[in-house]
């Protein structure tokens, strides 16, 4: 993968991040159940080990993959 592709993966990533805290935040303001703010927190862990995965094959040259 080229570094200009995976540069456009982490930023994606990034923002998608951005938008699960920001639901989840919303999620709790509102009451919604602990089920559904489980899911967020475990869809923001993986998207978070994601990142830093992809974030570490940058540093190396995005070779790691």
């Amino acid at each position: 993968m080229s570094a200009a592709t995976l540069q456009r993966r982490l930023d994606d990533l990034v923002l998608q991040l951005k938008g699960l805290v920001h639901v989840r935040a919303l999620l709790e303001t509102h009451g919604a159940s602990a089920t559904e703010i489980a899911a967020h927190s475990e869809e923001i862990g993986r998207v978070r080990a994601e990142l830093a995965r992809l974030a570490k094959a940058h540093a190396h040259g995005g070779g790691d993959w």
